[in-house]
């Protein structure tokens, strides 16, 4: 009998606990610390362009890494898959799939794409122009020293 009363408080105190009734403390501006959290694949543009159709399995995973799934129902596709956590938010997502065809690559489909090669063609066809450089900055001037004391560059 004692047991079975014992039982049912318990029981009575843990639906209790579960209730409404705790109060939410209003924070503000305050915020518990969230991580920054990068999970998966990192793949770069400058690892893209190093990828090319024919390559075989072991030159695609030293150019891009080891695939993050290998399907068993799939042998011939590999998933990169990036995720990037900010405060708890995602704010980057990248999805890279690798179809082979045997051991030789056949495409690439995903989000990441290689960079172009030379310049980029205008609107009307032709490359344009690399920009012209900024022209180099005068030289610093020392500061002027009175003894030990040096004055700080810039005006008083």
């Amino acid at each position: 009998m004692e047991t079975r009363i014992l039982i049912a408080l318990t029981a009575l105190l843990l639906t209790a606990c579960q209730g409404s009734w705790i109060p939410k403390l209003p924070l503000g501006p305050l915020r518990p610390y969230q991580m920054d959290i990068q999970q998966g694949n990192v793949v770069t543009q400058d690892m893209m362009a190093k990828v090319q159709p024919g390559m075989n399995r072991s030159q695609v995973r030293f150019a891009l890494g080891t695939p993050l799934v290998t399907d068993v129902f799939h042998p011939d596709r590999w998933d990169y898959v990036y995720l990037y956590q900010k405060a708890g938010v995602v704010t980057e997502r990248r999805k890279i799939v690798v179809i082979f065809n045997g051991d030789k690559l056949v495409r690439i489909d995903g989000d990441v794409v290689a960079a172009p090669a030379g310049p980029v063609p205008a609107k009307g066809g032709k490359p344009e122009k690399p920009p012209a450089a900024a022209p180099a900055a005068p030289p610093a001037e020392k500061p002027a020293t009175d003894g030990d004391q040096a004055r700080p560059p810039w005006p008083n």
